[in-house]
C-alpha cells in the first residue's frame, strides 16, 4: 500500500468526521439588577428563540459601581428568567458571582419531534 495514499485516506476520514460534529452556539444576554418587566420580558423573547435555533444562552446580570450591593435581586432576575424558559431550556450552570457579574447558562431542552 501506498503511504501517500494512506494519509490521504487519514485526513479525509478526520475532515469527514470534524464536517459531522455540532458546533455549540452560545449567545449572550445581559441584564442589570434593575430591569423592568418590559425590558425582561424583550431579553426573554431573544433567548427563547435563540434556544429554539438549538444556541445556548449565557444570562448575565452586570453590576455597576455601588449596584454590587444587590447580589440578591441579580439572583432573583436570574432565577426569574431561568423559571420563564423552563419550558424551552435547562439551567446548565446555576447563578454564579464572578466578579462585577453573576453569570446562568442555560442550554436548550432535546425535544422530540414525534411527540408533537
Amino acid at each position: 500500500m501506498d503511504y501517500k495514499k494512506y494519509l490521504y485516506e487519514q485526513k479525509k476520514k478526520q475532515k469527514e468526521i470534524k464536517a459531522k460534529t455540532a458546533k455549540v452556539v452560545l449567545k449572550e444576554i445581559r441584564l442589570g439588577p434593575n430591569t423592568d418587566d418590559h425590558d425582561f420580558n424583550f431579553k426573554l423573547k431573544h433567548a427563547t428563540k435563540f434556544l429554539q435555533d438549538g444556541a445556548k444562552v449565557k444570562v448575565d446580570v452586570f453590576f455597576r459601581g455601588r449596584s454590587i450591593i444587590y447580589k440578591d435581586k441579580g439572583e432573583y432576575i436570574l432565577l426569574r428568567f431561568a423559571q420563564e424558559l423552563e419550558d424551552y431550556a435547562k439551567v446548565e450552570q446555576l447563578p454564579k458571582l464572578e466578579g462585577k457579574r453573576m453569570i446562568m447558562i442555560l442550554s436548550p431542552k432535546k425535544t422530540d419531534k414525534k411527540s408533537n
